[in-house]
């Protein structure tokens, strides 16, 4: 009998806990906004680079990390509240002398988040022939000091395209190209993707000063 008190007691506890979990409120607001330099959405790698957002007053006092989308888009549901929304060190844009911006957010609120890249790819094109993919584009130098590590064209199947997803890539020499001259790229498209009827494409550039790339959009490209 005591057995059975005990049992009967201990499913009211997890009962009682159960239902007080589920009287938390869901949150009620939404923000989002892009990654910006000069008005334009920044590429990048999809979940590669980060925000961050801080809530003070709390007790659980704890990061809450912002992903941005491969078009520099990013979104969180949070609480209507106070933040402070950080741009994290090692993204491809300079480290500025106060990277916290702070925000009152109420149901869906918008906020661009500017940055300055170390490059910037601007006037791709791209061209099929015999099996080859031709893209042609211009660097542009944004950062005085920054130097260039690499630039590559990246092919695959899927519209996540990036350093890290991809089904071919092929670099630019850069040892022996002027950043201030248009850039060249010819890549092979792989026999895996020949008879798709089509191709995605995106140019990605990286500074010696960071470990991500700055994209340019995912081109669809006919074959």
């Amino acid at each position: 009998m005591k057995v059975k008190i005990f049992i009967i007691i201990t499913l009211s506890f997890f009962v009682l806990i159960s239902c007080e979990h589920d009287n938390y409120d869901a949150p009620n607001a939404i923000l989002s906004g892009k990654v910006v330099y000069e008005g334009e959405a920044v590429g990048v790698r999809t979940n590669g680079t980060q925000l961050e957002l801080w809530q003070d007053g709390y007790e659980l006092y704890s990061k809450i990390p912002v992903h941005i989308a491969q078009d520099g888009t990013y979104s969180a549901s949070l609480f209507a509240g106070q933040y402070k929304l950080v741009r994290l060190a090692g993204a491809p844009w300079e480290s500025q002398s106060n990277d916290t911006i702070f925000i009152d957010v109420k149901g869906n609120t918008n906020l661009d988040v500017h940055v300055n890249p170390y490059f910037i790819i601007k006037n791709e094109t791209f061209s099929v022939n015999q099996g080859s993919i031709t893209t042609t584009f211009d660097v542009e130098k944004i950062v005085s000091t920054a130097k260039i590590h690499s630039v590559n064209l990246y092919l695959s199947k899927s519209i996540l395209t990036d350093n890290i997803k991809y089904d071919e890539v092929e670099e630019l020499d850069v040892s022996k190209w002027d950043v201030d001259k248009k850039g060249t790229i010819v890549a092979k498209i792989p026999d895996n993707l020949k008879n798709a009827g089509y191709i995605f494409a995106r140019i990605g550039v990286r500074s010696t000063s960071s470990s991500e790339y700055i994209f340019t959009p995912v081109a669809k490209i006919e074959l």
